[in-house]
C-alpha cells in the first residue's frame, strides 16, 4: 500500500508557482510572480482558506502552460485545490457562459476569481496599458464579473448565500 505523501505547504506552493512563472511578464511588462502574490494576498484578505490561497498561487500555472494538468493531477494537493485551479483555468475556445458556470459550481473558486479580477482590473495596472487595450480588458473583466454575479467592488463573501438564508 502506497504511503500517503504530506500535501505541500503554501511556501512551496508559492516557490512552485515562482519557480514555474519564473522570467514571464505580464501585459503590463511586470514580474507575472507578482500578479499571483496580489491574487494569493487578495484571496487571504477576504478570508480565504489556506485551500484557496494554495489555489491562487497556481491559478494561471496550467493555462498559461507554466505547470501541466498531468503535474497538478499528480501533486501533493488536495482535491480541492486541484478542483479549483482546473476551474478558473481557461480552456482554448471556450465561451465565458461556460467558464463562469464551472467557476460558480466549483466550491472555493469564486473568490479566486474574484481576487484575480480585482487585480487584473487595477486602475495603476490598467493604466501603463495603451488605451486600446485598457478598454478591451476593462470591458471583458466586467463581462465576467456580471457572468459571476459580482457587482463591482463586492466580494463573494460579502454577497448572500440563498442556500444559508432563512425566510422569517
Amino acid at each position: 500500500m502506497p504511503t500517503p505523501r504530506t500535501p505541500l505547504t503554501l511556501t512551496e506552493v508559492e516557490a512552485i508557482a515562482r519557480s514555474a512563472h519564473a522570467g514571464r511578464q505580464d501585459k503590463a511588462g511586470r514580474p507575472y510572480a507578482e500578479h499571483l502574490a496580489a491574487v494569493a494576498d487578495g484571496v487571504r484578505t477576504r478570508g480565504g482558506s489556506d485551500d484557496q490561497i494554495a489555489a491562487a498561487w497556481l491559478h494561471d500555472a496550467v493555462e498559461d502552460d507554466a505547470l501541466s494538468a498531468e503535474w497538478l493531477a499528480a501533486a501533493a494537493l488536495p482535491q480541492q485545490v486541484k478542483d479549483m485551479v482546473l476551474a478558473v483555468t481557461k480552456r482554448q475556445g471556450e465561451d465565458l457562459a461556460a467558464y463562469t458556470r464551472r467557476i460558480l459550481a466549483t466550491p472555493g473558486a469564486l473568490l479566486i476569481k474574484e481576487s484575480d479580477l480585482a487585480h487584473n482590473a487595477d486602475p495603476a495596472r490598467l493604466a501603463v496599458l495603451d488605451p486600446a487595450t485598457r478598454t478591451r480588458l476593462t470591458a471583458k473583466y466586467a463581462q465576467v464579473r456580471a457572468l459571476l454575479g459580482l457587482s463591482a467592488g463586492e466580494s463573494p463573501t460579502e454577497q448572500l448565500d440563498p442556500a444559508n438564508t432563512t425566510e422569517g
